[in-house]
């Protein structure tokens, strides 16, 4: 069997038959440039970055700095020792929410947040008597009213934490007009599913710590995360060790981005990461867009036609990531994607990790069917997943 997402496409590698929708998880088939620079370090490289003074961990070395050069330009970040390497989105928004939330802070979310970000501040409201206010987001699509924020704000709002894409309904929320009601409280943003998607720019919108995940639709393999972290804003470090650097100290160092990152690095992980870049500057930002949304038009246009079924989030105004979230009447989440899956297509079925967001469109508990294409995804995939579908409901 054979992988039809990405029939056709010169740069996607997969070995496996299947018709992947699952993007929102994580992107497969990967493009031939990650495999090629993953292939490179792992086979003439291999060195640990920071670790010698020989040619190996030397290029080691130089492979991230490139990378976390590229990556700044990449979300217009001004300085590239403040994009920090971590191991997924998780890792990310731990160290923003667990680093920079204090005893007795208030902090303000939204209703359509992930478990990354509501489980650490739950921690912090049992451990600490950090306060949480949570903005509700709109029933019918999960966006925000920045008004909802602004009247949640105190003396001792630290932070702003916002979901910018939705892993369930696709919505994505205007950064710009919730800076601008604020004030002076951070602005942590979760970016996981709109990185590559939707062109970010952390000085136009006053991005105060970005954090997300590299697998998805950066393209890199599973493993890298990344923050990017203002200048002026100082995370207390989540762990301490080797680095490389100032090794006569016992005290870990101060300066950027050692301070955060400890350990040996995922090194042929970020070496992925370059393959990804290439590839999204290689075809560009509005192409990306342009066809992930003649997708999800298509798609949704699709669901919409067949009688039974429920689709979530909207398609119609202002941007979203490539995420559909339906139901079908009378049968479980569960049941259909059992049913896709008999036919080869994979989707993501249940709570995606955000129950907050389920309660919020009205799917709590069981959730919803999520289909999420990828740029490798063809149009033709999309039918065969449609007349799957309906064939589904018939039965």
């Amino acid at each position: 069997m054979k992988t039809t997402a990405g029939k056709n496409q010169e740069s996607a590698h997969s070995s496996h038959d299947m018709l992947y929708l699952d993007n929102a998880a994580t992107s497969h088939p990967k493009p031939s440039q990650t495999l090629r620079f993953f292939n490179h370090f792992i086979r003439s490289v291999g060195g640990n970055p920071g670790r010698g003074g020989h040619p190996a961990s030397v290029e080691a070395a130089r492979i991230i700095f490139e990378a976390r050069e590229r990556l700044t330009s990449f979300v217009n970040g001004i300085d590239s020792e403040r994009m920090i390497f971590t191991r997924n989105g998780t890792e990310s928004l731990n160290l923003a929410i667990l680093g920079l939330i204090r005893e007795s802070d208030h902090v303000i979310t939204t209703s359509m947040e992930h478990n990354s970000v509501m489980r650490p501040i739950t921690f912090l409201q049992n451990e600490k008597k950090v306060t949480v206010s949570a903005a509700q987001c709109s029933a019918r699509d999960g966006t925000l009213d920045p008004m909802r924020i602004k009247a949640l704000l105190r003396n001792n709002t630290r932070a702003v934490i916002i979901n910018h894409g939705s892993n369930v309904s696709g919505t994505v929320q205007n950064l710009k007009e919730i800076k601008s009601v604020i004030r002076d409280a951070l602005l942590i943003v979760d970016a996981c599913q709109t990185i590559g998607s939707i062109p970010i720019d952390i000085e136009r919108d006053q991005i105060d710590v970005l954090c997300f995940s590299c697998h998805k639709s950066l393209y890199a393999l599973q493993g890298v995360g990344a923050i990017y972290i203002r200048k002026g804003v100082d995370p207390r470090p989540l762990q301490f060790g080797g680095t490389g650097s100032n090794s006569e100290s016992l005290e870990h160092p101060a300066f950027l981005p050692d301070r955060y990152e400890s350990g040996t690095p995922n090194t042929p992980g970020i070496a992925s990461l370059l393959g990804g870049l290439t590839l999204i500057e290689k075809i560009g930002m509005e192409r990306i867009m342009k066809k992930e949304r003649s997708l999800i038009h298509l798609l949704v246009t699709g669901l919409r036609n067949i009688d039974g079924i429920v689709v979530y989030g909207h398609y119609e105004k202002g941007p979203a990531v490539p995420v559909v979230s339906f139901n079908v009447t009378g049968k479980l989440p569960s049941e259909v994607s059992y049913g896709l899956s008999r036919r080869g297509i994979c989707v993501r079925a249940g709570l995606h990790c955000a129950p907050q967001a389920h309660k919020t469109i009205g799917t709590f508990p069981h959730g919803s069917v999520r289909v999420s294409p990828g740029y490798f995804t063809n149009r033709r995939d999309i039918i065969t997943f449609l007349e799957a579908v309906e064939n589904i409901v018939r039965q």
